[in-house]
């Protein structure tokens, strides 16, 4: 291939790439330059092929079409093998590790340069590596006693240790702290300035204004344009992603006519390896306001909502809840999952494998939206009539990409999944509605359909708790926010005046003693941290 005299070469250039898995088209006819030393991000829509893309570059797949150049040759890369030949390393969002080995071990781990392998090297080569970029690593620690940065942090090692040149990360943020955050992007700066080439995916739209060089956008498996971010606006890359004009605002309103809907005290409890996940957790959510669950993954988010839909048994605490049908107090400790559902405390959690729960892949969508009323049928007759509309509404509100309502969920995209799974539970009429992770992996245009049904719940005078990942969203989104870390609450704060690192602060604040909170008695909020002052 020949270049223009005078111009720079990429150090990763794709000319008319496609792929198709079956009738999907993933990609078609993408041309994408990567140039040296430069951090491109990779936008688009769920199902706009930025994944499948950028696993064609690591070697994952194989393009039906087109060329991939590297320095200005022509590759081919069949495996992750031979896109280590060329030096290009993927750090994937779901982490790669062995969990008993060192962190050392995990880096070394398959590569074979020929050398006799010696531990005392490889630690020192790690420590060099760690060192030059800033990376704060002990290569003899295990996997399992790391934090979710630290765990990053090795896989990022693992392909600088292969001689990795370009790097692409797939959602380096998705479960970090602000402060992690600025230490991961400060880490990627220093790397730029070291001649490294990097390419970002993300969906966090203050991110790629904030670390990337150009923007590259991708919409229905097409490339559109790649932009310079200093010319470009959070509004100007979302109409370039989904083709149409979008409005990012939350709109949150103020609280009315609040009542107590849930009271949660001195809940404990250990996980089933015997550790402590829950920790005296107390606090108390209301009909009519969104609640927030910030923490860094694994704090007890998850058995915290379990615990409250019956899923999870913890040993200790009350969880009390006002049924609004005749302001009863019901101990949910005592009832059993269905029954909890019955009194309508619903429960969508959004795992990484979302079919691994709540849906079933071979079932359509009415049939997985009938799985939450079959009992509501007589004998062996089930109601077929009310959970089709309800999966017509779910198509139709949140833009489901799919044939028809009897495509099997498990051959639509996992954002699509995602819809289909969240829509189900928001559409239920709850009273108390746990959305956890309701908008893991999905793009924007989908995200802000899914806070706008959330703000409408809470219109409706539902207690809305709501764990994410983004503290952007949270402290845009929710009323109040509940800070929790190794199991116990550090803090509850304002979502309307607190600051991110205020919260990620509290995200990772070790000590704290579980906090009283409310609201005031002329209906304003109580905003109170870790000792009952405000916070």
């Amino acid at each position: 291939m020949e270049y223009a005299e005078g111009r720079n070469i990429p150090a990763l250039e794709l000319k008319g790439i496609s792929k198709s898995f079956g009738t999907i088209r993933a990609n078609y006819n993408v041309d994408l330059e990567l140039m040296n030393g430069e951090i491109l991000a990779l936008l688009g829509e769920n199902g706009s092929g930025k994944t499948t893309l950028m696993n064609m570059v690591a070697g994952i797949y194989y393009p039906d079409e087109g060329q991939i150049y590297v320095d200005g040759e022509e590759v081919v890369i069949r495996s992750p093998k031979d896109a280590y030949k060329y030096k290009i390393g993927m750090i994937h969002q779901h982490f790669k590790l062995v969990d008993l080995f060192s962190a050392a071990e995990n880096i070394v781990l398959g590569v074979n340069d020929g050398n006799k392998y010696s531990i005392k090297e490889v630690n020192d080569r790690v420590r060099q590596i760690a060192d030059k970029y800033g990376f704060n690593i002990d290569p003899k620690e295990k996997i399992h006693e790391m934090s979710v940065s630290q765990k990053q942090t090795v896989e990022i090692l693992k392909v600088l240790y292969r001689g990795a040149d370009i790097l692409i990360l797939d959602e380096p943020t998705a479960v970090l702290t602000p402060q992690e955050t600025a230490k991961l992007f400060a880490v990627l700066r220093k790397m730029k300035e070291d001649g490294k080439s990097i390419i970002i995916i993300t969906h966090k739209l203050h991110e790629v204004l904030a670390i990337s060089d150009r923007v590259a956008v991708l919409r229905k498996g097409e490339h559109v344009a790649t932009v310079v971010t200093a010319e470009s606006t959070e509004n100007s890359l979302t109409e370039m992603m989904v083709g149409k004009k979008i409005t990012l605002n939350i709109d949150r309103s103020e609280p009315h006519d609040v009542v107590e809907r849930l009271v949660v005290k001195g809940l404990s409890g250990h996980n089933e390896e015997g550790l402590k996940i829950l920790d005296g957790v107390s606090f108390t959510a209301y009909g009519g306001e969104i609640l927030g669950i910030a923490g860094i993954a694994g704090s007890g988010q998850r058995e915290l909502l379990e615990a409250i839909a019956g899923i999870y048994s913890p040993e200790e605490g009350e969880i009390m809840y006002r049924d609004p049908k005749d302001g009863s107090e019901v101990n949910l400790r005592k009832k059993t999952p269905l029954q909890i559902r019955e009194l309508g405390v619903r429960l969508s959690f959004v795992p990484e494998d979302r079919l691994g729960m709540g849906l079933v892949g071979n079932m359509d969508i009415t049939d997985n939206v009938m799985l939450r009323s079959y009992r509501s049928g007589r004998l062996m007759l089930l109601n077929r009539n009310d959970p089709k509309r309800l999966a017509e509404d779910i198509v139709k509100d949140l833009e489901v990409a799919t044939p028809s309502l009897s495509t099997p969920v498990r051959k639509l995209s996992g954002g699509n999944v995602q819809k289909v799974l969240v829509g189900r539970e928001i559409a239920s009429a709850p009273s108390l509605l746990m959305a956890a992770y309701p908008v893991r992996g999905l793009d924007i245009n989908s995200s802000y359909a899914i806070y706008n049904l959330l703000n409408e719940q809470k219109e409706r005078g539902v207690a809305v708790i709501f764990v994410g990942e983004d503290l952007d969203v949270l402290l845009a989104l929710c009323d109040r926010i509940l800070v929790i870390n190794s199991g116990r609450v550090t803090g509850i704060v304002d979502g309307r005046t607190a600051k991110k690192e205020d919260v990620g602060f509290l995200m990772t604040k070790s000590d704290g003693e579980n906090v009283s909170e409310g609201y005031g008695t002329a209906g304003g909020l109580g905003s109170f941290g870790p000792e009952g002052g405000n916070a």
